[in-house]
């Protein structure tokens, strides 16, 4: 069993904002499998998908963000899913919008949601899609992150959707060190 998860903040007021480009990916990824987000439990949203066998949930935890690891931690323990088989998509400061990174592990680099989950999982050991949102050192970081994307920025975003997407369907196909090789430019 796999678990992948969009973090994000519930709630219509932080739709398309920064913080939540994960939600917007898992959202995609979701609407291209036909599945949808029709189950709650343990604080998160989530929905199931089967990939050559394999049992996946994508789970968008209801908790704000610097609480995600909270709900990511009782999904873990109660699907019993391995720390090898999570993947966690969130936004990321020090890439440019439009731009990501695979990581097999490392640092939360000051990003409270992940933070929080290195917490709850105990280990910075997990997959990750690091999804660019640039910064602006003219604001303050948490207004930024919390800060609408505009429509040039969205529309960055909205080409690396597919990517995204191949990026899933390909979790599956190959080690995430060769994911790696394929996909990080």
């Amino acid at each position: 069993m796999y678990l992948v998860v969009g973090l994000g903040n519930p709630g219509k007021e932080y739709e398309k904002t920064r913080h939540n480009i994960g939600f917007m990916m898992i959202d995609y990824i979701a609407e291209k499998r036909n599945i949808s987000f029709n189950r709650e439990k343990m604080g998160g949203i989530y929905a199931e998908d089967n990939i050559d066998g394999e049992k996946v949930i994508l789970l968008k935890p209801q908790k704000y963000i610097n609480l995600s690891g909270e709900v990511i931690g009782d999904f873990v323990d109660y699907f019993k899913i391995p720390l090898e088989n999570i993947l966690i998509i969130n936004d990321d400061m020090d890439l440019e919008v439009g731009t990501f990174k695979l990581r097999l592990s490392g640092s939360s680099a000051g990003h409270n949601g992940l933070k929080n989950i290195e917490l709850h999982l105990a280990t910075q050991d997990y997959k990750r899609i690091k999804i660019g949102i640039g910064k602006n050192s003219m604001i303050d970081k948490k207004d930024y992150v919390l800060g609408k994307l505009s429509k040039e920025d969205l529309d960055k975003i909205s080409d690396l959707k597919e990517t995204v997407f191949n990026i899933y369907l390909d979790l599956f196909k190959m080690t995430f060190t060769n994911l790696m090789n394929k996909y990080n430019r």
